[in-house]
């Protein structure tokens, strides 16, 4: 898949698109609205990452600029701009999702994922595993209806669990898909969040288990023998 890049902030930029490289994506960078609006660019994408407050031209005039020319592909804004009124304008204007500033690299990924699903025609956004839902277009997981509240970075984790249920998920693909630019995620911290989640699943019918030497796999937790009076 090959993204386009949008951000005139050169740390963020650069954070970004290597964490989308690890993903297998091929990203290509602009700093500035004008470069984005060139004829014949946008075609070449799959997806477009689009900051609004980009120099020369801002991001709203870009993603006219590419909606009028009859470009389809998603668009993801990043913003700082926290109020409803913006949000509602981008995608009036034609954006697909949105994610506010600062964020976190696995909800990015994560959001590019289910715009590239999208596109590609599959309906399902949800994945399930025992009474747990995880409505991954929304970033809400629920156990029998109830919303179970959860950070960025648990959510990407219990994602890459629940999507590979009963397979076992290394170590290093874990430390790949939460490290952020900020900091690299380390093989001790997917220890803590392991954790995290084994005690807050441990009533919810699932379990992880540590496969050593290799990671871990979710699975649903068997079924509680109740005995006989």
């Amino acid at each position: 898949m090959r993204i386009l890049l949008v951000e005139d902030d050169p740390a963020l930029s650069l954070g970004v698109a290597r964490a989308l490289e690890r993903e297998g994506w091929r990203v290509d960078v602009l700093a500035d609205g004008v470069q984005a609006c060139a004829e014949g660019l946008i075609g070449q994408f799959d997806l477009a990452v689009l900051d609004l407050g980009l120099p020369r031209k801002d991001g709203m005039e870009v993603l006219r600029h590419w909606r009028s020319r009859g470009a389809k592909l998603p668009v993801l804004l990043l913003t700082a701009r926290d109020e409803l009124t913006d949000r509602v304008q981008g995608l009036n204007a034609g954006a697909d999702d949105y994610l506010v500033k600062p964020f976190d690299v696995p909800e990015l990924v994560a959001r590019l994922r289910a715009l590239k699903r999208r596109a590609e025609g599959r309906i399902s956004e949800t994945i399930s595993l025992a009474d747990l839902v995880l409505d991954i277009a929304h970033r809400e997981l629920t156990y029998r209806g109830e919303r179970v509240r959860m950070s960025p970075r648990e959510m990407a984790l219990t994602e890459l669990l629940m999507h590979k249920a009963g397979r076992v998920v290394p170590k290093e693909t874990i430390v790949a898909t939460l490290s952020s630019w900020e900091a690299d995620f380390s093989e001790n911290s997917v220890e803590v969040y392991v954790h995290r989640l084994r005690k807050r699943f441990a009533e919810l019918g699932v379990v992880i288990k540590t496969v050593r030497g290799f990671g871990y796999v979710m699975e649903a937790a068997p079924p509680q023998d109740s005995g006989n009076a």
